[in-house]
């Protein structure tokens, strides 16, 4: 037996709570990764919000032993990865550092969208693939049908499929056989020149860049000089280390296996996912071939509630994005809202993480303008720019045409739910692709745009559905649109944070609700204020907050009060046209908030 036959490298893949982190637990325990005394649930689960969520964000690595029941010893490399379609990306850079995966199906919910989503990604890059049920201890588990739809749904033979509970440990041994017996040894030579591949990088503040790495061939060793093949940058390797779970230097990382090592790079920036690490004296010609780059498909303004902390919110950015490298941003400011930040994200809940955690972590008070999503916007002397912020729109006559990006979108929902959510898609511009069925359950395929899916499509589908319907989609490419940029003017003053690109036949009735929402928001003045909705110059929806109406008349009676009366209302009147002219009108936090909240509802 080569060295390479003893390691096997796989990745644990499924839906959001299948089971994977807890999996990995039962798999840690039983290969004494760690003793009881140290274990807790979800172990590979380290940020604080993963816990509390019970969710999966960053993909996390483990190296194990393993005595088969053959008596031989086995290397295993586990890669833990998120389940929730806006972090894919991390799924998709773990897959290419393995050679197998571990698919678990909840035996009591069956193949779901984000099943389907990450097996083929598996099978794109010609994984062997084990089926695991998990959840058999529950009294809802139905494991023939469930063997059916992964059948049906998915294609994959379930001759070989392990029955396991997570929670109780039944079956994890039967899994570890399988692992060995099934996935195959990485491939690679120990005597070539060194080649890795660089899976992932993170910043630790007492150590600097942390770099994760897979040894394709040759032999890591510890005071080595290397190479990024992308930048052409030397570094000389200070520590190689591997996670037990718990972080654990070791003198080299051979052929085959998973590994971290610590270069003394101070940014992030220089290393880049994908790239390719050789040995510096005797570098290798061709790199490998990496992962596309990551790009950040919803837009929105984050501002500081309190102008005082920007420089808190600009560092706090900073810091985020030293172990995140899929989410940008850069400065903008607005008339209304002061200086702030345009970030991009995978999603809305990459979003919703990431404010989350700047207000726990910095202790800053957020203010989220509406998100977007980057429309591209043909200009007729044949320029292409890619517009984030609406109101950076150029002007309509210089405009050819508009292109918004679709997805499509794969639903998967019990067939008693399916005309609620075909409407939905519809009412969403969503065109048919294909409609399949595993039992009682439909598999829908939809191609919508992804400003229509951004807020609250979700949400909608899982209320639609009891919560029974998954979703999961990916970005096919940008169409042409008939999009409008909808302005939203108080007291005749465009408010830039509150501007937003629809889509005409909607542009109406969205514009309706703003002007109704601000109304009711907005605090009346001394003068009365119009709130419009318009299309370029033209608008197409108005309400008016009343101004308040001082009585001047009170102390007047006796002669000549009728005229004495109409002077003192026509002076009013005169301040009041005055006033509107020159005050100004301020608009409060809660009325963004407000107005935010439209698309959620």
């Amino acid at each position: 037996m080569s060295a390479l036959d003893h390691i096997r490298n796989f990745a644990i893949i499924a839906h959001i709570d299948h089971g994977k982190s807890t999996i990995a637990d039962r798999i840690i325990q039983r290969c004494g990764g760690l003793s009881d005394r140290e274990m807790k649930a979800q172990v590979l689960d380290s940020m604080e919000i993963e816990r509390e969520r019970g969710i999966t964000i960053k993909a996390q690595t483990v190296k194990l032993n393993y005595r088969s029941k053959n008596g031989k010893e086995y290397i295993l490399n586990i890669i833990d990865t998120p389940g929730h379609v806006d972090f894919s990306y991390e799924v998709s850079r773990s897959l290419y550092a393995c050679e197998g995966s571990i698919l678990i199906v909840d035996s009591t919910q069956g193949v779901e969208a984000q099943t389907l989503a990450n097996v083929y990604q598996a099978l794109d890059i010609n994984h062997e693939i084990i089926p695991i049920l998990n959840k058999i201890d529950l009294p809802a588990s139905n494991i023939d049908k469930t063997k059916q739809q992964i059948e049906d749904v998915i294609g994959i033979d379930t001759q070989n499929v392990v029955p396991c509970s997570g929670k109780t440990g039944e079956g994890i041994d039967e899994i570890l056989e399988q692992i060995i017996q099934t996935l195959p040894p990485p491939k690679g030579f120990q005597n070539e020149n060194l080649k890795c591949l660089l899976v992932d990088s993170w910043y630790d503040s007492y150590l600097g860049v942390v770099t994760l790495v897979r040894v394709i061939d040759g032999t890591l060793k510890k005071n080595m000089k290397i190479k990024m093949m992308s930048t052409n940058q030397e570094y000389v390797v200070e520590k190689v280390g591997v996670f037990t779970p718990k972080p654990k230097d070791i003198e080299e990382l051979n052929c085959g296996e998973i590994g971290f090592i610590i270069t003394g790079i101070k940014n992030l920036s220089d290393t880049k996912v994908g790239d390719t690490i050789c040995d510096a004296i005797k570098p290798i010609k061709n790199a490998l071939p990496g992962f596309k780059p990551s790009k950040p498909v919803v837009f929105c303004g984050l501002f500081p509630v309190d102008s005082s902390e920007y420089q808190k919110l600009k560092d706090g950015l900073a810091k985020l994005q030293l172990n995140d490298s899929s989410f940008s941003y850069e400065a903008e400011s607005s008339s209304a809202l002061g200086l702030g930040f345009r970030c991009g994200f995978l999603g809305l809940l990459h979003l919703e993480i990431i404010t989350e955690r700047l207000e726990r972590e910095f202790d800053i008070n957020l203010l989220t303008t509406t998100p977007g999503v980057v429309y591209k916007v043909h200009l007729n002397k044949g320029e292409v720019l890619d517009l984030q912020n609406p109101s950076n729109l150029p002007d309509p006559t210089l405009i050819k045409l508009i292109e918004e990006p679709w997805i499509k979108a794969t639903i998967i929902t019990p067939d008693q739910y399916l005309g609620s959510v075909m409407k939905l898609c519809q009412n969403k511009r969503g065109v048919q692709t294909n409609l399949n069925y595993s039992g009682n359950r439909a598999v829908l395929n939809y191609e919508i745009p992804l400003n229509e899916v951004v807020f609250d499509f979700n949400d909608r589908i899982k209320s639609l559905t009891s919560g029974y319907a998954s979703f999961d989609y990916e970005i096919i490419g940008h169409k042409e649109g008939d999009l409008v940029k909808l302005s939203i003017l108080v007291n005749t003053e465009q408010v830039d944070a509150l501007s937003m690109m629809v889509h005409k036949d909607f542009a109406q009735s969205i514009g309706r609700e703003v002007c109704e929402k601000l109304k009711d928001l907005i605090p009346r003045h001394n003068f009365m204020i119009p709130v419009q909705a318009a299309i370029g110059g033209k608008i197409i929806a108005r309400e008016t907050i009343k101004g308040f109406k001082k009585d001047v008349l009170t102390k007047i009676h006796g002669g000549g009060a009728r005229d004495r009366k109409r002077k003192l209302l026509d002076k009013q009147k005169k301040g009041k046209a005055r006033s509107k002219q020159f005050g100004k009108v301020e608009i409060p936090q809660e009325a963004f908030i407000g107005v935010l909240r439209i698309n959620k509802d």
